[in-house]
């Protein structure tokens, strides 16, 4: 890609831009705008900040994800899961909703950016893949589980102090259920029915705006209603400029969530615009997409815009309505700043309890029951990983969970490759021993064990699938040549990859080698 389009990535298609297709995007980005609106209400809820802050994050992060970004149709903006670990993370640190709060989270969000943009500058975006399939969907399913139980004293109309875990959320919970407000659940109750009915009989309207108007509009006329509380109010502004706070404490308290953050929100970004690329058939630039979503949440915390990621149902509606250029991810954040400056009266109508309601069905919508299903047909392994990336969310802090699940991989991972698939045959006098997969320090000793078990004069390892080999391995294959070599028998190297004889020749050189070559 031309060095201009790696600093100014929207240079690609911003000439392509027409009248007709700007009108397009205008009005693809009015509908994403709609279905916005109460999903970023709901998240900054999630996250414990000030409703507003739902929509300063659906404004400039989603502006500069879209210019510098990769990917065509891909939208960001809050999310569920990255907002509950915020909220799970920096409640401990000061009270949600606060000033001091609000300062964190945003402290937290550049932070994450930073990371992200220097995986992006690197080149390491590749680094997200190590976040597994299995990993995301036990995060998720658990993250879901987490919200859901976060917003029951919504729900109930109970104002408890949050916990940094489920676990102690669900005992305090517990504990003050016999003071469930009625009201309150009976207006949760009517929002639920309203979005369950609107998306069954009439799946194109937008349920959830439309079910959060009408549990409005019954706390409002209703007086068996008047005690139900409502979202905080706030004066109608575009995003406020917002010096960040660094105070090296803070860093140093922040910085671990910000490494979990950044990797979470780009695993999601990034799944969401290959799977969208896919389907477009349009070629996506991995690590530039990496750094449009760090420029994103490092330029949006000092507009009051937290962390951002892509967002699926967003992204396939733009795409699937038919965007033509990012500019309609554009206009859609535009859209929204408009809202945040003339409707802030109108969001101070809506009940806690709705909002409840509505976060609830954002955490089924969550639940990938059949990737579960698929997963554990596929493989239990990686089944047993989703199931204690699940139960780290509900049990430890989430960033916590988010890294036990990416350890819990890998000593998956590395439990099958140090054990590499053996085949063993007879071929005359001497024994062949199929080594299929990598000799590195991780296998050395099961592949030790096998040559050992071998009392065939001449032993020939058929390396032809062996792509890579370590230090450690070409010490041990030295070592076994040497002690058959004492034993007056012979240890071949056979169809060895020119790139394995030249690491195994580098360290004696090719005079000095115990081992014997043969095509």
């Amino acid at each position: 890609m031309p060095h201009r389009y790696s600093l100014l990535p929207f240079l690609r298609w911003l000439p392509q831009v027409s009248v007709h297709s700007l009108g397009r995007d205008a009005l693809v980005g009015l509908t994403g705008a709609i279905l916005a609106l109460p999903q970023s209400i709901a998240y900054a809820l999630i996250a414990g900040l000030p409703a507003e802050y739902g929509l300063y994050a659906a404004v400039v992060p989603v502006i500069v994800a879209c210019l510098w970004g990769s990917s065509l149709h891909l939208i960001g903006g809050p999310t569920a899961a990255v907002s509950v670990v915020i909220f799970a993370s920096v409640s401990p640190l000061a009270a949600p909703g606060s000033p001091d709060y609000v300062a964190l989270v945003l402290l937290l969000s550049f932070l994450a950016g930073l990371f992200q943009w220097l995986l992006g500058l690197l080149r390491f975006g590749a680094l997200v893949n190590f976040i597994s399939q299995s990993v995301l969907l036990g995060f998720t399913l658990g993250a879901a589980l987490v919200i859901a139980l976060g917003q029951v004293p919504n729900l109930l109309g109970l104002d408890l102090p949050g916990q940094a875990t489920a676990l102690k959320g669900a005992l305090v919970l517990g504990e003050h259920l016999r003071e469930a407000h009625w009201p309150s659940l009976a207006v949760a109750t009517l929002t639920l029915g309203v979005a369950l009915g609107v998306r069954r009989l009439w799946p194109r309207l937008p349920a959830l705006l439309l079910a959060i108007l009408v549990g409005s509009l019954a706390a409002w006329l209703l007086p068996v209603f008047a005690t139900v509380p409502t979202v905080a109010a706030f004066a109608g502004r575009l995003p406020p400029f917002t010096p960040l706070q660094f105070e090296l404490d803070s860093v140093l308290d922040l910085l671990p969530t910000a490494v979990a953050l950044g990797l979470l929100g780009l695993v999601t970004s990034l799944s969401i615009a290959r799977a969208l690329a896919q389907q477009s058939q349009q070629p996506l630039e991995v690590d530039t997409e990496v750094r449009g979503q760090g420029l994103a949440n490092m330029v949006g915390p000092w507009f009051a815009g937290y962390l951002s990621a892509g967002s699926f149902t967003r992204s396939a509606l733009n795409q699937q309505s038919g965007a033509l250029t990012p500019l309609a991810g554009v206009c859609s954040a535009l859209w929204v700043a408009l809202f945040t400056l003339g409707g802030a009266a109108l969001i101070a109508h809506i009940p806690l309890p709705a909002m409840a309601a509505v976060i609830l069905l954002i955490c089924w919508g969550l639940v990938d029951l059949a990737g579960l299903r698929a997963l554990w047909r596929v493989s239990r392994a990686e089944f047993a990983v989703m199931a204690l990336t699940c139960a780290a969310t509900l049990l430890l802090e989430l960033q916590t969970a988010i890294y036990a699940g990416v350890l819990a991989s890998l000593l998956f991972y590395l439990k099958r490759t140090s054990q590499p698939r053996l085949q063993r045959w007879q071929e005359g006098d001497h024994e062949v021993l199929g080594i299929e997969g990598s000799i590195f320090f991780g296998a050395c000793a099961y592949l030790q064990r096998h040559i050992q078990a071998s009392r065939a004069p001449r032993l020939v390892l058929d390396a032809h699938y062996v792509n890579f080999i370590d230090y450690a391995g070409v010490v041990m294959l030295h070592q076994e040549a040497r002690r058959l070599r004492l034993q007056e028998r012979e240890l071949v190297l056979r169809r060895a990859r020119p790139q394995v004889r030249e690491e195994l020749l580098k360290l004696e050189g090719a005079e000095g080698c115990p081992l014997s070559f043969e095509d």
